[in-house]
């Protein structure tokens, strides 16, 4: 998709890109936000037991811990 530079274009066809982007966001399904949070919360929370960010990484399985200290003598 090539690069657009809006401030090259005319009134109309900025008018008309946005038409087009209206079209495709009202045929978007919708839904109360208050319901999708408490959806995504119950999600989160079923899986923060798998979270490497919340449990952390085992040392035998975490590729980044150092393998062997640098000793200087």
């Amino acid at each position: 998709m090539p690069l657009i530079n809006i401030d090259e274009l005319t009134d109309q066809d900025k008018l008309k890109m946005e038409v087009e982007q209206l079209k495709k966001e009202v045929k978007l399904s919708r839904q109360l936000v208050s319901k999708m949070c408490e959806e995504i919360t119950l999600y989160i929370e079923g899986r923060s037991g798998e979270d490497p960010l919340v449990k952390g990484v085992p040392d035998d399985k975490n590729p980044f811990k150092e393998k062997g200290a640098c000793v200087i003598a």
